[in-house]
């Protein structure tokens, strides 16, 4: 079978689109005759306009990791049944919808045409990694694509799991400070205008803290497009200089030094440094060729060219273990796993291994952190609104307490 695109009218004139999975043209048209729609146009996948693709793929559901999931489990599971490759996409075909449900469509058509399923998935670099297209590729020459299948679904949840769990630590703290500072931007607006000219009437001798909010306050009233533009100019020039090569080394430099973020980012590398080059080597990718695809799922540049540093002494010395721990980033732990994996024969079950291990640390680290974080914020988010009320009702209460010894 093989995904056609459509255009065709219903029987009041309106004009409709779609796709339909059939064996034949022939068969398109019946299907919509059938239907009652009258056929305009009809074309393969191949040969649908870019135009109609961009308008299809804009108004279908997206693909997201939790389809990424759902893919690779369920294929895995089916193999895992003795069902083949082929029948187990069309399986699929029944069970996905939006993108995955074309995808999916397409990738049925690639194995029928006679290409391997991991140059089906090549075709999809922002959906399927390269690290999963090369494991795919290992699995189907060594047979073992059902268990490759197997880690890649695990490996994908954990990080996952952690993603969200990430999110969360900063979502919530990222929220209580957005309410501060729309109280504050609240006040600054609206109450300290109407107050400043009351203190003024009255001639006032105002604290420290009052004069600053109302110098403040006139500074963002006044010349707010001023700051709206400077802020839009700040930004925009930050992501700009962040995509430049000195820009993107420095920040990443400064990010590891964060303690926090660095934190996340050497542990990140090392789980997926680990894992990913745990199951290259046990679905038989050869250490050379395993080692540049795991430098290459590195987004961290610094720790890229460590890492890049040393996969060209291991592949010299052969010595992993060794040039690892030159890299700083690996803890004794670890080192110390891989280099008893090394020694033993089973440095893949090993390298899976420590990433399993620090996978947990860092799931563990980052739940800690929401406990830790949430007072902060709540604390600092207290002492902004507390600051801002003080400097107001001091010198409102001061005010009444010397209307009322005037009576």
């Amino acid at each position: 079978m093989a995904l056609y695109y459509y255009k065709a009218l219903t029987k009041d004139g309106k004009k409709i689109s779609g796709t339909l999975d059939a064996p034949s043209l022939q068969q398109v048209r019946e299907g919509l005759v059938k239907r009652g729609l009258y056929p305009v146009t009809i074309s393969t996948g191949q040969e649908g306009s870019n135009f109609y693709k961009f308008f299809r793929d804009f108004f279908q559901k997206s693909f997201d990791s939790k389809d990424l999931i759902f893919f690779t489990k369920q294929l895995s599971v089916l193999l895992k049944a003795g069902v083949p490759l082929l029948q187990c996409l069309e399986l699929l075909v029944e069970q996905t919808e939006g993108q995955l449900h074309t995808i999916v469509i397409e990738l049925k058509d690639a194995i029928k045409e006679g290409k391997s399923l991991a140059e089906g998935l090549s075709k999809y670099p922002k959906i399927f990694s390269n690290t999963y297209v090369q494991l795919v590729k290992a699995g189907e020459a060594s047979g073992k694509l059902e268990t490759i299948l197997d880690r890649l679904t695990a490996y994908i949840e954990r990080s996952e799991t952690l993603r969200k769990k990430i999110r969360g630590a900063l979502t919530m703290p990222a929220i209580q400070l957005a309410i501060a500072l729309g109280v504050v931007v609240l006040l600054l607006i609206v109450v300290i205008p109407t107050i400043s000219t009351t203190f003024a009437s009255m001639k006032m001798e105002l604290p420290f803290a009052t004069r600053f909010l109302m110098g403040f306050s006139h500074i963002v009233i006044n010349y707010y497009p001023f700051i709206l533009i400077g802020l839009v100019l700040v930004i925009g020039g930050f992501f700009a200089w962040k995509r430049t090569t000195a820009g993107s080394r420095l920040w990443d430099t400064f990010i590891l030094k964060v303690p926090i973020a660095g934190y996340f980012a050497r542990m990140g590398a090392v789980v997926q440094f680990s894992s990913t080059l745990g199951m290259l080597l046990e679905a038989g990718v050869n250490l050379a060729e395993a080692l540049t695809i795991v430098t290459n799922i590195i987004k961290n540049k610094v720790l890229i060219d460590k890492l890049q540093q040393a996969r060209d002494s291991i592949i010299k010395q052969g010595k992993i273990s060794e040039y690892l721990k030159e890299t700083g980033m690996f803890p004794a732990v670890a080192i110390y796993l891989i280099k008893t994996g090394e020694e033993s024969g089973t440095l893949p079950d090993m390298l899976l291994q420590v990433g399993s291990y620090y996978d947990i640390e860092v799931t563990e680290y980052a739940d800690s952190l929401v406990e830790k974080i949430t007072p902060v914020t709540t604390m600092v988010m207290g002492l902004i609104v507390g600051f801002v009320v003080m400097a107001i009702a001091g010198p409102l209460l001061n005010m009444n307490k010397s209307l009322g010894e005037g009576f």
